[in-house]
Order: structure tokens, then C-alpha cells, then sequence
């Protein structure tokens, strides 16, 4: 309000100045004499004031004409001008209506079409970087492969966009399946942008497939720099190439080496169970047991698991049982609730023909959560407290319905394995392979888990002191054989350990 006062209040006072001016100027005397050409013309001072404005916006007016003529002939020579701008723009602002349409269209699953406003764009905007690679999305959309190919070439060939044009290319040949061409891409991507996660993931990928664990590490310690991993996955994922590396290297008969790999691998990542062995087996191989089972018991107080008890057995493998009864309280108390160590101090006590107590060690196993190797168990010690052989038979036939225990399952795509692997056979992920129970088990139950993969031994060395027992144990394992045999369109078990 108080605004609108003030602009009434100015323009009254420069109407009021104006009016001043003009009649200051008719009452003064005097004004300008101009003489053209032998004629003299008188102008008053208020005519010779209109007249200074009339000659400054003709002067301006031929200055406006002269600078259109100049643009025009700048414009017609190609040069840069104010029209040729108009023009840039409105041809810009179809091309960008072009490439927002392309987009849209792309969203929308159109690849033909996203490749049609491509072009229109590529017409308009001139900007290769933006339309080569909508038009290479659009093909790949469209399922011409050769022309999303041709497009992404085009697009490593300038500076700006190669690291897009190589991660393209790299992609259309891992959906071709050409993994060797597919590493090199990803090598060269990874090298353009370190800092780009998904690449190096695909890289890591590809080269645990290839089983370059050298390279692998390499990779892995890059995403560490460069903060794309928490560093306790870091020492995981490097624990397990570590083992990768170690077992290639006793492949290849560096047993010196191998076991200082397998040893640094159990370092970096304690509980991974595959190291622990590996580790342990070196230690024994270097006549150090107590570092063998310092490192079996740590790996068993996180998860405790059948291949780190027969690791543990083999530090004394000529040890009698009740020894080895004594030996292995160290590992057992650590998880004396686990099932894995309810069964292992079962497993132990019937080697040394204590049937009531390893019925006590293995308490309500078989009811609470059974499994093929706990019922086996209590089949064993049926048949050693002397039950018939229709009631052991009966553990028998149960065990084939029960669960077969903690496999190694990936957790991508749930595939369960036999023995544990650092890539998943059946999708290939990396570092996926958990010990655990998977909801209903077809498969038989690893080397790790058979029955009595502890005490078959102990049992021959038993037979000079009391024949009966070893011939009981004997036919135990015959029965389960027979029985555990599964139908020849089933699956196939592997067999159980031998005597």
C-alpha cells in the first residue's frame, strides 16, 4: 500500500518537472540556428530539444539496420550470430524433446522406439556422448546385439564415455557366455574407473571363476582402498582365496608354501573351517600338535563341524580310545551343548564300547532334532547294548527318512554341495557356501559325516583285547550299508568310511 503511494507520488512529480521544463523552455529566449546549404534555419530552445531526440533515435535506428546487415552476411558466411543462435536453440530444444522422449520410451520397455528418438536426437543435438548410448541401451533392449555392439565401440573411442563403452561391451560378453574376453574387459574397466563397484565385483567374479587367486586378492585389496568393503569382509573373502591359493599350491606339490598359505589364511579368518583344516594339517606336518589343536579349537568354539574332529583325530592317529576320550574333552567342552558335540562324544565312547554313556552323551538328539547320523548312532549302540536286529534295523530304516544334517548350501541359490567350495558350481557366487541344515535333504552326508568317521580305527585296535566287540561294531556297519542303500532311481550315497 505504502508502495503504491510512493509511484503515485513520483509520477506526479516528474509529470509536474516535465510541464516545468517545457514551459521554462517557451518563456526563454534565444535557441539554435542550423544553416544547410545557404539556407539558415531558426529553431526555438523547445524545437531544438525535440529535435536533439528525433536525431538521437534516428541515430540509433540506422545503427540497428547497419548491425542487421552485418549479422546477415556473418550469417550467410557461416559465422556465429544472434540469428544463427536462434536457430541452435530451437534445434537444441528439439533435440532434447527427442532425448527425453528416447528415455521415456526406454522406461517403458520401447526399445525400437527409443532407438528412433535416438537418431532424431543425434540429428538435432549433435552430442554423441548422450545419443550413442541411449541408442545402444535401445538395441540391447531390442535385441540387436550387433548394433549395441557397434554403438559401445564407438563410444570407447572418445575419452569421455570409454569406460561406459568398455563395461557395455563387457557386459554383451558375459550374456554370450565369452568369460575369457569378458575378464579383460573387466580388467581394462576396472583400470579406467577403480572406484566403480559393480566392475570390480564382476572383476573379482570372473577371476575366482578363472581361479586367478593372485589376481583375486589383488582386486579385493583394491575395493578395501578405495572403501567399497567393510574390512571384515575384506579378511573373509581374502581368508577364502587364501584357501583357494593354498590348495592350487598343493596341487602343484609346493608343500612348504602351501602350508604358510593355508596358515596366513587361517590367521585372517579363524572360523572358516576349510582353512582351519588345511592349517592344522600343516602344523601336523611340522610336528607342531599343539598349534594344530589351538587352531581346531578356536575354529570349533565358533562352529563346531565334523572335518575339524577328524582334523583333531588325526594329531594321534594310534592313540586308544579311552586316550582319545581324554584328548578330545579340550574341544568338546567349548560347544557341549552343540549337537555336533553331543554326537562326537557318542561317536568316541562307542569306540571304547561304553554304549550306556554314549547313549547318555547323545541324550534326546534323535528325538528333539534327528538326523541320518545321530539315528545311525543310536542304531550303534542298540546293537552294541545287544538289542535284535529288528530294533536296530528299525534306527536303520528311520534314518533313511531323517534329515541328513548340516550340508554346505549357498545362500544365493540354496544349491547344496558335498564338500565346500569357494564358488557356488551351480550360480557361480563367490564366498556363499554356509554350513547348515537345509529344509529337506536329498543328498548324502559329506566324508566329514558318515558314520563313525573317528572310531573305525580304534575299533581294530581294540579287537586283540576283545574280539566280540570289534565283530558287533563290523556287523553295525555291514547292516547300515545294506540298509542305507538307496533305490537305484534315488540318489546316490557315497559309501562310509572303511575300516
Amino acid at each position: 500500500m505504502l508502495w503504491s503511494l510512493i509511484k503515485i507520488i513520483l509520477f506526479v512529480a516528474v509529470v509536474a518537472a516535465l510541464a516545468w521544463g517545457a514551459g521554462f523552455l517557451l518563456e526563454s529566449e534565444g535557441g539554435i540556428q542550423v544553416t544547410v546549404m545557404g539556407t539558415e534555419y531558426s529553431f526555438g530552445p523547445l524545437q531544438s530539444v525535440i529535435g536533439v531526440a528525433v536525431l538521437m533515435i534516428a541515430v540509433w535506428l540506422l545503427l540497428k539496420v547497419f548491425s542487421l546487415l552485418v549479422a546477415t552476411w556473418k550469417f550467410l558466411n557461416g559465422d556465429e550470430t544472434a540469428l544463427s543462435r536462434y536457430f541452435d536453440r530451437n534445434r537444441e530444444r528439439k533435440g532434447f524433446d527427442a532425448l527425453a522422449e528416447g528415455l521415456m520410451a526406454l522406461a517403458s520397455g520401447e526399445g525400437k522406439v527409443a532407438m528412433a528418438k535416438a537418431a532424431k536426437a543425434d540429428k538435432y543435438l549433435q552430442k554423441p556422448a548422450l545419443t550413442n548410448l541411449l541408442t545402444a541401451q535401445a538395441a540391447e533392449m531390442a535385441g540387436d546385439t550387433r548394433k549395441a555392439e557397434e554403438t559401445y565401440r564407438k563410444l570407447v573411442e572418445d575419452e569421455a564415455t570409454r569406460f561406459v563403452g568398455v563395461r557395455g561391451i563387457m557386459k554383451q560378453k558375459l550374456a554370450e557366455g565369452d568369460t575369457e574376453t569378458a575378464l579383460k574387459l573387466a580388467e581394462k574397466a576396472f583400470a579406467l574407473k577403480p572406484k566403480h563397484a559393480e566392475t570390480g565385483d564382476v572383476l573379482l567374479q570372473l577371476q575366482a571363476g578363472k581361479e586367478d587367486w593372485t589376481g583375486a586378492r589383488k582386486t579385493l585389496s583394491a575395493k578395501l582402498k578405495n572403501g567399497q568393503l567393510p574390512r571384515d569382509v575384506h579378511k573373509r573373502r581374502d581368508a577364502v582365496l587364501a584357501l583357494s591359493e593354498a590348495k592350487d599350491i598343493i596341487d602343484a606339490g609346493k608343500d612348504i608354501e602351501a602350508r604358510e598359505v593355508a596358515i596366513e589364511a587361517n590367521r585372517l579368518s579363524p572360523d572358516l573351517i576349510p582353512a582351519a583344516v588345511l592349517a592344522a594339517q600343516g602344523y601336523i606336518e611340522q610336528g607342531k600338535p599343539r598349534y594344530a589343536a589351538r587352531v581346531l579349537s578356536k575354529a570349533w568354539s565358533v562352529q563346531p563341524h565334523p572335518d575339524l574332529a577328524a582334523a583333531f583325530a588325526a594329531i594321534e592317529p594310534d592313540e586308544k580310545p579311552a586316550a582319545r576320550i581324554k584328548r578330545f574333552q579340550t574341544l568338546i567342552k567349548s560347544q557341549p551343548d552343540h549337537a555336533e558335540s553331543k554326537m562326537l562324544k557318542a561317536e568316541l565312547l562307542i569306540a571304547d564300547e561304553d554304549f550306556p554313556a554314549a547313549r547318555r552323551a547323545l541324550g534326546d538328539l534323535v528325538e528333539t532334532d534327528p538326523t541320518a547320523r545321530s539315528v545311525t548312532l543310536m542304531a550303534a549302540i542298540e546293537r552294541g547294548e545287544g538289542a535284535s536286529d529288528t530294533v536296530v534295523k528299525g534306527w536303520l530304516a528311520r534314518a533313511l527318512a531323517v534329515s541328513r544334517g548340516p550340508q554346505w548350501i549357498c545362500d544365493n541359490c540354496q544349491n547344496i554341495h558335498s564338500e565346500w567350495a569357494p564358488i557356488c558350481g551351480n550360480c557361480k557366487s563367490f564366498d556363499t557356501l554356509s554350513w547348515k541344515t537345509p529344509p529337506m535333504s536329498e543328498v548324502v552326508m559329506p566324508g566329514g559325516v558318515q558314520m563313525l568317521p573317528l572310531i573305525v580305527g580304534a575299533v581294530e585296535d581294540n579287537s586283540g583285547a576283545d574280539g566280540a566287540g570289534a565283530v558287533v561294531m563290523s556287523d553295525t556297519i555291514e547292516d547300515v550299508e545294506l540298509i542305507t542303500d538307496p533305490p537305484e532311481d534315488g540318489p546316490k550315497a557315497e559309501e562310509p568310511a572303511k575300516p
